[in-house]
């Protein structure tokens, strides 16, 4: 059965996470010791103990997301003899599908998304930007929107194409505000996301601007897995950092990545880290038969579902 890895992105956190991996597999000390030394986070204290409001600050929230899922990679690959070859993440996610295909070393990722974090905080003032779920309305009526309440200097944008019922926009908060009211008119659900800044949107430019020299400066390994940017949405082998730098202040396309993975024979999806977010989406995604999602969020019920 042809595999796609999948690794979750900001949102999906939640304080406990990795317990029952930790507790299960000692040995997955030794990865979060690795990203703790590279990042300066106190990544095992705020996935077990949070509090949550300090684990849900993007600065944390990144590194700790980046560790987790990738010590449920590797302990799942290890204890299963896993041979997966195609990977892609949401957003924060393809740093760690990164990893998990050798592409990129941990301490690295850890060291570039502690980065990314406090430069996307930085990018906005706070109550500046925002963003929000629109439910219920088509991905074409929601990008003439978009343009309609783009205007002089505010402006809103697509961000997530997370599935053909969830989208997600992002940009200046009273453009926000007010194409939420007029697709609210239209029969759309908009939710606003707790979220701190306008991620993926035009308003994340000052922190793409940083993290690009960081980005372009680190070496990317060459081998034969396959990565699915969220940018492009088309698989690759070669890897460059640009895929990176534009994912910053550009769109994740999620649904395209499936659809991607599909074209390319994929039948099992396997999201690896906390949360079912990424399982959610891809079931909305897929057809209903033909296919398999897999969480890990449940380590002991991941490797029963592995198995098989």
């Amino acid at each position: 059965m042809q595999t796609l890895a999948m690794f979750p992105g900001q949102g999906s956190q939640y304080v406990g996470m990795g317990q029952k991996l930790l507790k299960a597999f000692p040995k997955a000390n030794a990865i979060f010791e690795e990203a703790e030394d590279a990042s300066g986070v106190a990544i095992r204290r705020l996935c077990l103990e949070g509090p949550e409001d300090e684990l849900k600050l993007t600065a944390n929230t990144q590194p700790c997301l980046l560790t987790v899922s990738v010590a449920y990679w590797h302990i799942l690959r290890d204890e299963l003899g896993l041979n997966i070859t195609h990977f892609a993440g949401h957003s924060l996610g393809e740093y760690s599908a990164l990893v998990a295909a050798g592409k990129l070393d941990l301490a690295r990722a850890a060291f570039l998304v502690k980065q990314r974090g406090e430069a996307m905080q930085r990018a906005v003032p706070p109550g500046l930007g925002s963003m929000a779920a629109i439910m219920k309305m088509s991905t074409e009526q929601l990008e003439a929107l978009c343009l309609k309440h783009s205007e002089g200097v505010l402006s809103v944008e697509l961000a997530n194409y997370n599935s053909e019922g969830q989208l997600v926009i992002a940009g200046h908060k009273e453009a926000v505000k007010a194409l939420c009211a007029e697709a609210s008119t239209l029969g759309a659900r908009c939710i606003e996301l707790p979220v701190s800044a306008p991620f993926h949107s035009s308003l994340m430019h000052a922190a793409r601007n940083y993290m690009e020299p960081l980005l372009t400066q680190t070496s990317f390994h060459a081998n034969d897995n396959h990565i699915i940017p969220n940018i492009t949405a088309f698989d690759v082998t070669t890897y460059s950092a640009r895929y990176l730098v534009e994912q910053i202040d550009g769109p994740v396309r999620w649904i395209q990545s499936i659809q991607q993975a599909q074209e390319l024979g994929l039948t099992r999806f396997v999201e690896f880290g906390p949360g079912k977010v990424l399982q959610g989406l891809v079931k909305r995604i897929l057809p209903k038969e033909g296919f398999e999602v897999i969480s890990t969020d449940d380590i002991g019920e991941a490797l029963k579902a592995l198995k098989s």
